[in-house]
């Protein structure tokens, strides 16, 4: 098996309020069906489905690397549709900061030490 990409299908209780959440933090999204929207930011692709359950939702998680983590904590700060988000922490690998999303997915967002 040679794999050339993988792309993961992130769930949502209210697909419009989701759509909106990721447009915030800055990904662009594509129409692909009704139930399914591609997002992207750089080279970095996920799929957001209409589709919900609450296990697997709470227990959803994406680690989302960049490359300046106070400029996407401010902007994340900003989201209307996020529920939580943590202050920056520094790790022995670098720094984080954590976000959720509107059905409680966690999304860690990542500076990682050069």
């Amino acid at each position: 098996m040679d794999v050339i990409d993988i792309k993961t299908f992130v769930p949502s209780k209210d697909y419009e309020i989701s759509k909106s959440f990721y447009s915030e933090i800055g990904f662009k999204s594509e129409y692909v069906t009704d139930d399914l929207t591609l997002f992207e930011n750089g080279d970095c692709l996920f799929f957001l489905q209409r589709f919900y359950n609450e296990g697997l939702a709470k227990n959803f998680m994406l680690q989302i690397c960049v490359s300046e983590i106070y400029g996407a904590h401010e902007l994340c700060s900003k989201s209307e549709h996020k529920t939580k988000i943590t202050p920056i922490q520094q790790e022995s690998w670098g720094k984080v900061f954590y976000l959720w999303g509107p059905v409680g997915e966690l999304l860690h967002i990542t500076q990682l030490r050069s």
